[in-house]
């Protein structure tokens, strides 16, 4: 069974920061599934909200295709202050046996693992503490920080030192800093701290989805 034919059965419920990689992805021919469903980007921020969505996607896809796999994190993406013991694995379990979760704790993480993370501030920050994004996060940024305001950017992003590295595979970055510049300025001065995007490859992101894929034909739930 080739990567192609591996995907071409099953449907993908994402959150909408990482439907830049997905398309990617789908565009070059490793995604070959006609069935991708996304949940507005920004809403770990809303998680009633985003468990409302997700459900609603599943379902959806659900009457696509036999198998789904979600494309959410864990802990970061889901939590729950009113019942702590309700995580994201809860509501992916209710949805029955033949939907799974790929296995990383957000969407940072399924681009670069805890490891090449640290390298790569190493490298690029001196080992300073890092705010990182995918490119979603500068894309959908009316989104995914709409309830902020310039206090509360200032409170959070320049604790880190080491400024924003934006983990781009898919050359992203680039292109919208030709086509946007003013944007992209703007934005790093809201933020109070440099952007720089990190070329890096999307293996690590497409090993995640095929261990999802075996996972999820033999009815394994992680």
């Amino acid at each position: 069974m080739t990567n192609n034919e591996s995907l071409s059965d099953i449907a993908i419920v994402s959150c909408g920061t990482l439907s830049p990689e997905l398309n990617y992805l789908k565009q070059i021919g490793f995604l070959a599934t006609a069935h991708l469903f996304f949940t507005t980007p920004g809403l770990h921020e809303d998680i009633h909200g985003l468990e409302r969505q997700l459900i609603d996607r599943i379902n959806r896809a659900q009457k696509k295709a036999a198998k789904v796999i979600v494309v959410y994190g864990g802990k970061f993406c889901y939590v729950n202050p009113d019942e702590p013991t309700r995580t994201m694995q809860t509501i992916i379990a209710e949805q029955g046996p033949d939907v799974t979760r790929i296995q990383a704790t957000h969407c940072v993480d399924m681009l670069a693992g805890e490891p090449e993370r640290q390298k790569i501030s190493e490298e690029v920050a001196a080992g300073e503490k890092v705010w990182w994004m995918t490119p979603g996060w500068i894309k959908f940024r009316h989104h995914v920080f709409k309830d902020w305001d310039k206090g509360m950017a200032n409170e959070n992003f320049p604790r880190h030192t080491g400024g924003t590295i934006v983990l781009d595979g898919i050359g992203f970055v680039e292109n919208y800093m030709a086509e946007k510049p003013e944007e992209f300025l703007k934005y790093s001065d809201w933020m109070g701290i440099p952007i720089q995007a990190h070329p890096i490859g999307l293996d690590r992101f497409k090993s995640l989805l095929l261990d999802a894929v075996h996972k999820v034909s033999g009815n394994v739930q992680t």
